[in-house]
């Protein structure tokens, strides 16, 4: 592809100012002049490859240590075949293989590090050396593991009675063939043929002499080249591979091998780095005899850019909709080739390709006529023209004419001119002969990208005039979020928080301007003594309405709807209906794995307990008081977000609400799936977002300061209960040291003082307003601060009839020890990611009750009877409660 003095005609041989700032000018602070070589490169990489060499070695490990657990019997046939058939080797061939391999494995690692020190390659030889002693540390820690603590199986699959004293064992995994094999990756001495030759050589050398001599086993063998092979390149990723990305020396050179002579080369950074990092380096270069370049250099390290999220969109997507995750540079080079050259022969205005050539084994380069312009996000508003909306669609049409598909239509992928003639650049991860849903995810792309600029009217305008309405009208269903660019959803979720928060002002202030009103009722009301519930009624219809009002007001339309109804003006009967583009929603895939992590827990939690001894030592009378305490729980639940409602919700569908509750945080963290269902609940009850927001944020917030105190309080009273006199506990000591002692480093950090003055000043303007309209009400906040403390009680209560039903007096403890252990428990229960707190609250349970005096044979089935009918037994009617309420359309 190679094409030499291949300049357009008539193109000026500098730059335009407005176009491409001059590299010798000192206000284009974008651009690093390349005079030679490029200094700001990064001196390592994380490159995805290595994790992902990491995490096969990993799985590979893990799968063989399993067929040597469970295929014992394949294992031992292996190695007797193996061993049977190395015995028939030669003497004198095994000890020359011996002495050989013994030599080499030492003299070829320190021969490459001879031969990069010359080179000055220091760095590899450095990595090197910290691989083979991360490789030394993991096969010392792999050695005790298996001696001690591994199944007999992986220890007789990994060992075998050593030849020079039966008494023994070999080791199961080579102390220096390991560090070796991770010292000889990490260097790279694989990417080189002749070193690689002599690797495998030495290598199965001596595999050979030790299989054959009986110092180890085919499965050690396996295990020490894996073990290696995953160190090495698990180091690699962590410190980072040195950087051999082509600078811009090299650059230089590769322009002069394709027939060019640049003088200067000008670093451009353009788009967000989050999603143009896999698109290449781009360089401005002028030349000495015509008119400058635009080049593009891509590399292995930047290809690799954007792996993860590529990944899960191929996961999560279906084909169509998605892309190569990783391609070859080859691919990538033979790609952009293709579509520069195919958009130009659809007619489209596209930059045109005049050379390409590698740089290195490494990186490739892509050269380009001059493209003088500026992007469309870099216009100003009164630029931006109907005539200019229309070229742009007339350039999107030419595409789709001849079947290709641009996949980013972005702002910084449509250039302007000095002339104002739209050019179509970033053809790079474009496709040909593409599908129809292909080619309305462009349209679908270049309608919001439009109407981000110039709203959505005059972007369905423009693209009615050029596409015609059936065309466009197509492209509705592809309008969703999950068919737009990365940096496209970035600012439509950046607007979304902007609306709210608009909206969020707006009732504020509806809400401060009633205030004063209602202050003036409430006044009038104690001087006549006589407080008219009618008036009272009407006073809060009004300031409801007076609110909703001001929210209706301040609600605007987010930009995709706009479009749609702009279309639908048009062509009302065209399909609204979003395609399915997910291969997976997210919300099945974390209800799958939540549901299989809860069965898990569960599963484990109950096969290690004898149910039979446990039923028939239990007390039923204890058992049933439990089943109360725990049911009367959901009630107190209730009554603890009511108080904190000024609007009327019914009673008993809150209380279902908290059943279903009980269905939700198993499948979620205890103290995000709580929050979650009743903030939801609240809004189908008729309570507006931010209010319902606002009063499950001050039901949060009071019932944190009541289980500190409470917890504060019983542990005080624990502390003292035996001891005549009222002297505090060391714990209770040490907890408000503690809390003290954090309260002083936060307020002494400027950063941590910032972070949390910024967290409670959110939380003050959302929440206290909603506490301090609670407080106007007495009835209300009596409701919430009992609910609160009947809740606790239920709870303790029911803990403490779970040990009464299988303790006796002699094991009994006092109901402000059951208090504080389940306060503690509740708290890292709330903390803990796990659904319901599973594991953790288990855990702190045990090891408290134990604390207090409990004998562990009351403590362990006590803590399970408990867990039993809090969590485990309430999730079916949890379930039917919240299939119930979601028919309902109450949640």
């Amino acid at each position: 592809m190679k094409q030499q003095g291949a300049h357009p005609e008539g193109t000026e041989g500098t730059p335009d100012a407005s176009s491409r700032p001059d590299a010798t000018d000192p206000e284009t602070a974008h651009i690093d002049e390349v005079e030679g070589d490029e200094p700001l490169l990064p001196a390592r990489v994380h490159r995805p490859s290595d994790l992902m060499r990491l995490l096969a070695g990993v799985l590979a490990v893990v799968v063989l240590l399993a067929i040597a657990a469970f295929a014992h019997g394949t294992t031992s046939g292996l190695e007797q075949d193996i061993n049977k058939g190395t015995g028939q080797a030669p003497d004198l061939l095994i000890k020359i293989a011996g002495l050989a391999s013994s030599i080499a494995i030492l003299l070829v690692p320190v021969a490459f590090a001879i031969e990069r020190l010359i080179k000055r390659d220091g760095l590899r030889i450095a990595d090197g050396v910290l691989a083979a002693v991360l490789a030394h540390g993991v096969t010392l820690a792999t050695d005790l593991w298996v001696a001690r603590a591994a199944p007999d199986s992986i220890q007789e699959a990994l060992t075998q009675p050593s030849p020079g004293d039966i008494h023994a064992l070999t080791d199961p995994v080579h102390g220096y063939l390991a560090p070796v094999i991770a010292y000889m990756t990490a260097v790279g001495m694989s990417r080189r043929p002749r070193w690689r030759a002599v690797l495998w050589v030495v290598l199965l050398l001596d595999a050979f002499s030790m299989l054959v001599t009986g110092y180890t086993t085919p499965f050690s063998i396996i295990l020490t080249v894996l073990i290696g092979w995953s160190v090495a390149y698990g180091t690699l990723y962590a410190v980072g591979s040195p950087n051999v990305r082509p600078t811009g020396r090299t650059l230089m050179a590769g322009l002069r091998t394709v027939g060019f002579h640049p003088v200067t080369a000008s670093r451009v950074e353009s788009g967000d780095a989050s999603e143009t990092g896999d698109r290449g380096r781009r360089y401005f270069v002028t030349l000495e005899d015509g008119p400058p370049l635009d080049v593009t250099v891509v590399d292995r390290e930047q290809q690799a850019q954007g792996f993860f999220y590529r990944a899960w969109r191929n996961l999560a997507l279906r084909g169509f909709a998605t892309r190569s995750s990783l391609q070859s540079l080859r691919q990538a080079l033979e790609q952009e080739a293709l579509l520069a050259y195919a958009a130009i022969a659809a007619g489209a205005n596209a930059p045109k390709l005049i050379a390409t050539s590698e740089l290195g084994p490494d990186a490739v380069m892509l050269v380009y006529e001059h493209s003088g312009g500026r992007t469309l996000d870099s216009l100003p508003d009164e630029e931006i023209t109907d005539e200019l909306l229309r070229d742009t669609w007339h350039q999107v049409r030419a595409l789709q004419s001849r079947r290709i598909a641009h996949r980013r239509l972005v702002g910084d992928a449509i250039l302007v001119d000095r002339s104002g003639t739209v050019i179509l650049t970033d053809l790079r991860v474009g496709e040909i002969a593409a599908g129809d849903l292909l080619l309305r995810m462009d349209t679908s792309q270049l309608l919001v990208t439009l109407g981000l600029r110039v709203g959505a009217e005059r972007a369905v305008a423009s693209a009615l005039s050029v596409l015609g309405p059936d065309t466009v009208a197509d492209c509705l269903p592809m309008l969703q979020p999950i068919a737009l660019s990365r940096s496209t959803r970035g600012t439509l979720r950046k607007l979304a928080r902007e609306r709210a928060e608009r909206e969020r002002e707006a009732v504020l202030d509806a809400y401060r301007q009633s205030k004063p009103a209602r202050a003036e009722h409430g006044a009038h009301q104690i001087v006549l003594d006589k407080p008219d519930k009618k008036a009272v009624r009407a006073e809060q219809r009004a300031e409801k309405r007076a609110i909703d009002e001001a929210l209706e007001e301040a609600r605007e339309e987010d930009l995709l709807t706009q479009i749609r109804h702009e279309v639908l003006r048009i062509r009302p009967q065209a399909p609204v209906e979003p395609a399915r583009l997910e291969r997976v929603r997210p919300r099945t895939l974390i209800s799958f794995i939540a549901g299989a992590i809860g069965a898990y827990f569960l599963l484990t939690q109950l096969t290690h307990i004898e149910f039979g001894p446990l039923i028939s030592n239990a007390e039923w009378g204890w058992v049933a008081a439990a089943v109360l305490f725990s049911a009367a729980s959901y009630v107190a639940a209730a009554m603890a977000l009511l108080g904190f409602v000024p609007e009327r919700v019914p009673f008993v569908r809150t209380v279902a609400a908290q059943v279903a509750g009980s269905f939700v945080k198993i499948v979620a963290p205890a103290a995000v799936g709580g929050v979650a269902l009743n903030t939801r609940f609240l809004q189908r009850a008729g309570v507006r977002p931010g209010l319902a927001v606002a009063s499950v944020g001050a039901s949060q917030l009071f019932g944190l300061g009541c289980h500190i105190l409470m917890l504060l309080s019983f542990g005080y009273l624990t502390g003292t209960e035996k001891t005549p006199s009222l002297t505090p506990s060391r714990t209770v000591i040490g907890g408000l040291l503690t809390v003290a002692v954090l309260v002083l480093v936060v307020t002494s950090v400027p950063f941590l003082r910032k972070f949390v003055v910024t967290r409670v000043r959110s939380l003050f303007a959302g929440v206290v307003p909603r506490m301090l309209d609670v407080l106007q009400r007495p009835q209300k906040l009596i409701t919430g601060i009992g609910g609160m403390l009947l809740l606790t009680a239920c709870f303790v209560m029911c803990l403490d009839a779970s040990i009464r039903a299988f303790g006796d007096e002699t094991t009994s403890v006092s109901i402000a020890s059951v208090a504080v252990v389940f306060l503690a428990g509740n708290a890292l229960g709330s903390a803990a990611p796990t659904p319901g707190g599973v594991g953790a609250v288990e855990a702190t349970l045990t090891v408290g009750l134990i604390a207090v005096g409990l004998p562990k044979e009351v403590a362990a089935p006590a803590v399970l009877l408990f867990r039993l009918l809090t969590l485990w037994l309430p999730v079916l009617p949890g379930w039917l409660a919240f299939n119930h309420l979601t028919r309902k359309a109450a949640l």
